[in-house]
């Protein structure tokens, strides 16, 4: 039995002063990082997820100049850019496969990205049994909830470390929690 981490948008435009910033990111950054460095060797593979729009380009839709904060968003995480890159206080040594998602359509889920050698993160999945996932990361109630929810439509046990997740707002996730909660996933603290 084999276990993926799921390191979900922890990327400068999702911090604090980026384009879409959320309250908490860089702590978030930050404790997912001292996670990895006590408890990295448990996971079989750790997959960390990037936002990676096409500059030049609203991306199916998804980029907009009047966004409307559901469907719409304003320019954030152009590829190749600072907004898009990993928050500085998340150490990604340990990460053994990054995917980068929404290149030129709209995507909120990790399981929507490639890595650079085109491979998904299902076969990534497949390829080394694994069977249960943890999943952290930015925003709670957007890329991670439509994360977890990919894991558990392709059959896997899904666990949400809560302390190592922020959100865009208290409402929206804690609804999300609620609706992963009911759909099988386990809530619980990483212990960081």
């Amino acid at each position: 039995m084999s276990t993926a981490l799921f390191i979900v948008d922890v990327q400068n435009d999702f911090t604090e002063g980026g384009a879409l910033g959320v309250q908490g990111g860089d702590a978030v950054a930050e404790r997912i990082s001292a996670y990895l460095a006590e408890h990295a060797g448990e996971y079989s593979v750790v997959i960390a997820s990037r936002d990676w729009h096409d500059p030049d380009s609203n991306n199916g839709g998804h980029i907009s100049d009047q966004p409307d904060y559901v469907d719409t968003w304003p320019v954030h995480c152009v590829a190749d850019t600072e907004g898009a890159e990993y928050d500085p206080g998340f150490d990604t040594a340990t990460v053994t496969h990054h995917v980068k998602k929404g290149q030129g359509v709209p995507a909120y889920s990790l399981f929507e990205g490639v890595t650079d050698e085109d491979e998904t993160v299902a076969d990534i999945l497949d390829e080394h049994g694994v069977l249960d996932v943890d999943v952290v990361g930015i925003a709670t109630d957007y890329c991670v909830r439509a994360s977890a929810v990919d894991a558990i439509a392709h059959g896997r046990r899904v666990r949400i470390f809560t302390d190592l997740i922020a959100g865009v707002a208290a409402e929206s996730s804690e609804a999300a929690l609620d609706e992963l909660a009911h759909a099988g996933a386990v809530l619980a603290e990483s212990g960081a």
